[in-house]
């Protein structure tokens, strides 16, 4: 070949390059409380991004991740920056429900899907206009409230006091379980609350004490929710502490420390994995998660967290496809084929449970979901 041919058959493969069609990218875009009072959750969530696919149905994945440092206003602020700059086709996030509450209305009129790694049902129902755009994956907290309540009732329990945050986590998970102790013939003792930013609750504890309940339920996540139960210990209460599963993760073992012990914790199956019977259908799901998030972060590392930001992943790997054949990442109908895809996900294993979403269920957890684990010696052991 002379020369000259090979250099018109180089320009003439530039051409061919220049004129095939971009790989299509999907955009996922999270807001993270990877700093300030719960951070215990967003930590490990960011963790766990740097895990998840990187590709999907022949799409390449970007994931931008912005910490929204447990603030609601922060994590408005960054939802309406991954719609309107990074042009997000999903929202991850955010770690709490005060703060995805706040984002609801960000997230519908941007028409951008959403999976939440909070927990309450209020986010996702009913599915109304709002709504239709968001999902999550950590169990609901009315799962978790019967949880509590039946174990409790089955262990002795007759009176029942409560404390919890003062916002939208803690006055959700109150109607919860007051709702689910009434139906187990539980009586309601005593209700406090407190600041997620707060540094003492000696004087609820001491209300708490003196209208001697039985139990005592903790409705708040990260390590905030160990300062009450350090409290009920040093006034000598006696009676069995009971927490959300927001607690789930080994930080806060950490700054819980001995007032824990013997605390319950309904949880997802991937915090007692390798202790769940070998029949348990997300068993092999949630060993596989475990070894592959401690390998990357430690001996012990794994939380809920961790898992529910791995669901993500499955989820998404379910979705993506789907909503490719029928448009192009970074529109309005590949955001809305995304929103129906997620909404059709069926009999998926996750780290969590088995997730079978409807257009009225945007969770799609059950029983299956939910095991009752107690701290011992600092560790998470499953219920015998």
């Amino acid at each position: 070949m002379t020369p000259r041919s090979t250099l018109t058959a180089a320009l003439a493969a530039l051409l061919v390059a220049a004129a095939a069609p971009a790989p299509a990218q999907v955009k996922i875009g999270a807001t993270l409380s990877t700093t300030g009072p719960q951070a215990s959750l967003g930590i490990p969530e960011r963790n766990t991004i740097s895990l998840l696919p990187t590709e999907i149905g022949g799409a390449k994945v970007e994931y931008v991740v912005l910490d929204d440092a447990s603030d609601t206003t922060r994590a408005v602020s960054n939802s309406h920056k991954l719609i309107s700059e990074n042009q997000a086709d999903l929202i991850i996030g955010s770690s709490t429900t005060p703060n995805t509450m706040a984002m609801l209305d960000t997230v519908a009129s941007g028409a951008t899907p959403v999976i939440t790694l909070a927990s309450s049902a209020r986010l996702i129902d009913p599915v109304d206009d709002k709504r239709r755009w968001v999902f999550k994956t950590p169990h609901s907290d009315s799962l978790m409230a019967e949880g509590i309540a039946r174990h409790a009732a089955a262990n002795g329990v007759k009176k029942l006091a409560f404390i919890g945050f003062n916002n939208a986590l803690g006055e959700t998970f109150w109607v919860e379980v007051e709702k689910a102790a009434r139906q187990h013939g539980i009586e309601i003792v005593g209700k406090e609350s407190f600041a997620p930013t707060d540094t003492s609750a000696v004087a609820q504890t001491l209300k708490l004490v003196g209208a001697a309940p039985d139990a005592v339920v903790v409705g708040a996540s990260g390590t905030p929710a160990a300062m009450p139960a350090r409290a009920l210990r040093e006034r000598g209460f006696k009676g069995k502490i009971y927490f959300n599963h927001g607690v789930a993760n080994n930080d806060f073992l950490r700054v819980c420390g001995p007032a824990c012990d013997g605390a319950w914790v309904p949880v997802g199956p991937v915090m007692v994995a390798d202790l769940l019977p070998d029949t348990h259908p997300v068993k092999a799901t949630a060993q596989a998660f475990a070894k592959k998030y401690e390998a990357a972060n430690g001996p012990g590392s794994v939380s809920l967290f961790a898992a529910y930001t791995w669901d993500i992943g499955l989820l998404l790997q379910q979705a993506v496809p789907v909503a490719l054949k029928k448009a192009k990442p970074g529109t309005a109908e590949f955001r809305a084929a995304l929103r129906d895809a997620l909404e059709n996900v069926k009999n998926l294993p996750t780290a969590t449970g088995v997730v079978n979403m409807s257009p009225t269920d945007h969770n799609g957890l059950d029983e299956r979901a939910l095991v009752m684990a107690t701290v011992a010696g600092g560790k998470w052991k499953l219920q015998q």
